[in-house]
């Protein structure tokens, strides 16, 4: 099938099948998301909600977080993974926010980018969840999601490249919930070590599938 209908398909799916997908991480501002996401890197999304709570109500705001030092923090994350460098991304993060951005998490890649601990996958998340913009952060997930659907080609090697191609095949308006939609799909179903693939609904769809039981789609090649 044409790489245009694959995307089709494949979304139309997921708005029938997954149409409430979000974040599982916990928070109820901004700044509480970019605390999480930080932590998030390399690490479950159910171990950082154990441990934001205390976080949360402890440094409920960037000029609570950066008055405290990064040893402090780390007693309250030291069972996420990396808790030193954590802790000082977090602690730098806020200092930088009470500093530069008047104590307000700004909502653009660029400025999002310049805070410790904060690189284009975490910004893309910010922005996307928090403010509402069309962002496709790619993280394991997604890159292997996509991979194995079709939607993007083996020539995509990077997350930046992955990326590039999400937003140039997905509309707009869906960009921000198809983060959500791949990223759910990889952890519960699609998963890196042993794929679901009986129990998926978009079998007849997925490259990987139809390769790996040789069972044949429409068209063998996909078109621009």
């Amino acid at each position: 099938m044409r790489k245009k209908e694959r995307y089709e398909r494949i979304i139309a799916w997921f708005k029938e099948n997954r149409p409430i997908a979000e974040t599982e991480l916990h928070y109820d501002n901004p700044f509480e998301l970019l605390i999480a996401v930080i932590l998030s890197a390399q690490c479950t999304d159910k171990r950082v909600n154990m441990v934001t709570p205390a976080i949360y109500l402890d440094f409920p705001t960037p000029e609570a977080l950066a008055a405290t030092t990064p040893e402090v923090v780390f007693e309250y994350i030291r069972s996420v993974s990396y808790p030193n460098n954590k802790a000082k991304h977090l602690v730098g993060m806020a200092r930088m926010l009470v500093k530069d951005f008047h104590g307000q998490v700004p909502d653009t890649l660029e400025e999002l980018i310049k805070l410790p601990g904060v690189g284009r996958k975490t910004a893309n998340v910010v922005q996307s969840v928090a403010f509402n913009k069309a962002a496709m952060a790619v993280d394991t997930h997604v890159f292997r999601v996509s991979h194995r659907l079709g939607l993007v080609s083996d020539k995509c090697t990077t997350p930046f490249s992955v990326e590039k191609e999400l937003v140039k095949h997905i509309p707009e308006a869906d960009i921000a919930k198809a983060h959500h939609w791949l990223i759910l799909h990889g952890r519960y179903v699609c998963q890196a070590r042993t794929p679901q693939c009986d129990n998926c609904g978009l079998q007849l769809m997925c490259k990987y599938y139809c390769r790996k039981y040789k069972v044949s789609h429409e068209g063998s090649e996909d078109k621009e």
